[in-house]
């Protein structure tokens, strides 16, 4: 006879045979655990150090001036041999085949001309006589404060991989960008601010090739993710607090969300972890982001500096005096993409070269300038450091166009870095006579990487994170950091 009266239903944790044993047994290696971690000491240095912040500063692994990076992305890839790396051999091979060349180089076979000379005249800048074009009346101020490398290289020529390359080390997606790394790595002054900021094109050109994978986390916890600003509109969305909602009662829901959360079976995940922390994030940011992301309450002699009322490059002006903001105010690491999807709306110069990169260098000449300036002048420029470089170089060849354009070059391009313990007026690497190649000390996208977070005091075999079943890193297994370009 049954008697189903008898018997309670099962409590929901315990709704099978195997769901018990696992609990029970988790229960008491954790006994067993909680044994030896109070034996060795460690249980009470844990509990004094309470629950741990995944964006909490930390200590670089050694000390170094640069606190902070701003990326300036030349999205697209700006053409080395016609701003920063000066071949007089383009003009005396004017129209001349090169011989020995492989058209499958570039991106488009069937339109491989002849090599051609730079459409804009270059002569020598500074006490470190640094050759450069035409194209950066402004910047060329500062050529006494960068460090150029001449010789990078990458490891393909179509956009999409090369721009997770030099943003990721890999040339697939899915592996955390160089600024995740960096949040990773020191966590960030300002907890009331994202650790990383990326900005991109805010005249409807579109977003760089691969989208926000270029500022994601991979692997690394959700929280080190960049956060994208909007092209339109208010920066960040939900910035404002509901008008009928006070300050109590939004903080009565955020608690609430986040004790419903850790009842769950999944409270441990990490995707969860960076949902909750993302919601705090934007609570604290409310107070803090608004008066940041502000540019009009800066003085006019401070947006006239960077040009941000002018036409022409406002938009970009307006990003980088916010990145100056960002870094003063603590937050670690800033990436600005100059340019958006491809061709004419990036520097991808396929046609055009002249009027391309005529076109973004002004967009970007005047605000690069003045943040080199600005920084400099409120003493943030030796704890800041500054990069500028694409995804790849341009051929030093024309490709044949009804204007004549420069195909996809990964074979060489230069960067230029300034600030934050970086050797000023120092040229390193060079490329081959018509600018083909990096020819001496070549530098690859692991040893710019290693660069970069020596210059911050990471050491790039170092930091690493255990992701399935292994140590990655930035850098791979690979990585030569450029001690030359370090003061």
């Amino acid at each position: 006879m049954n008697h189903p009266h008898l018997f309670a239903d099962p409590h929901p944790h315990f709704c099978s045979r195997r769901s018990f044993l696992e609990r029970t047994g988790s229960g008491f290696g954790m006994l067993a655990l909680t044994s030896l971690l109070a034996e060795s000491g460690l249980l009470e240095s844990a509990a004094q150090a309470g629950p741990v912040n995944p964006l909490a500063p930390r200590a670089p692994h050694y000390p170094v001036k640069a606190k902070s990076v701003i990326w300036l992305f030349m999205n697209g890839g700006q053409s080395q041999v016609d701003t920063w790396d000066y071949k007089p051999a383009l003009e005396k091979h004017d129209g001349q085949a090169l011989p020995g060349f492989d058209t499958e180089t570039g991106f488009f076979p069937k339109e491989v001309g002849g090599i051609m000379k730079s459409p804009f005249s270059f002569q020598q800048y500074g006490n470190s006589g640094t050759w450069a074009s035409e194209l950066f009346p402004r910047t060329v101020a500062h050529v006494d404060d960068m460090a150029f490398i001449h010789s990078c290289f990458t490891a393909t020529n179509n956009h999409s991989p090369a721009l997770f390359q030099i943003n990721t080390g890999f040339s697939r997606m899915g592996s955390p960008c160089l600024g995740a790394w960096v949040s990773y790595g020191l966590g960030t002054v300002n907890q009331n601010l994202p650790a990383f900021v990326a900005m991109y094109d805010t005249l409807g050109r579109g977003l760089p090739k691969g989208h926000a994978s270029n500022w994601g986390a991979g692997y690394l916890p959700g929280v080190h993710q960049g956060t994208a600003l909007n092209a339109q509109g208010s920066p960040i969305n939900n910035l404002v607090r509901p008008a009928e909602m006070n300050d109590a009662q939004q903080r009565a829901q955020l608690d609430l969300i986040a004790r419903l959360n850790k009842r769950q079976p999944g409270a441990h995940d990490p995707e969860l972890a960076a949902r909750i922390e993302s919601f705090e994030l934007a609570y604290r940011m409310q107070m803090a982001a608004p008066e940041a992301l502000d540019v009009a309450g800066e003085p006019a002699s401070i947006r006239e500096l960077y040009g941000t009322d002018e036409k022409r490059c406002g938009h970009f002006a307006k990003q980088c005096l916010m990145a100056r903001k960002l870094v003063e105010r603590g937050v670690r690491c800033v990436q600005i993409y100059s340019g958006g999807m491809e061709n004419e709306r990036s520097w991808d110069g396929h046609s055009d070269i002249a009027g391309n990169h005529r076109q973004f260098a002004g967009e970007t000449d005047q605000p690069i300038a003045a943040l080199l300036s600005d920084l400099k002048q409120r003493g943030l420029l030796d704890s800041t450091l500054v990069i500028c470089c694409g995804e790849f170089g341009r051929l030093p060849l024309a490709q044949k166009n009804k204007k004549p354009g420069r195909d996809h070059n990964p074979h060489a391009f230069t960067t230029w870095l300034a600030g934050g313990g970086v050797k000023g007026g120092v040229h390193y690497g060079e490329t081959d006579e018509l600018g083909h190649k990096a020819a001496v000390n070549k530098v690859s996208v692991n040893d710019l990487h290693a660069t970069i977070l020596a210059l911050l005091g990471l050491d790039h075999e170092k930091l690493t994170y255990r992701f399935n079943g292994r140590n990655f890193r930035l850098t791979d297994v690979a990585g030569n950091v450029v001690r030359e370009v370090i003061a």
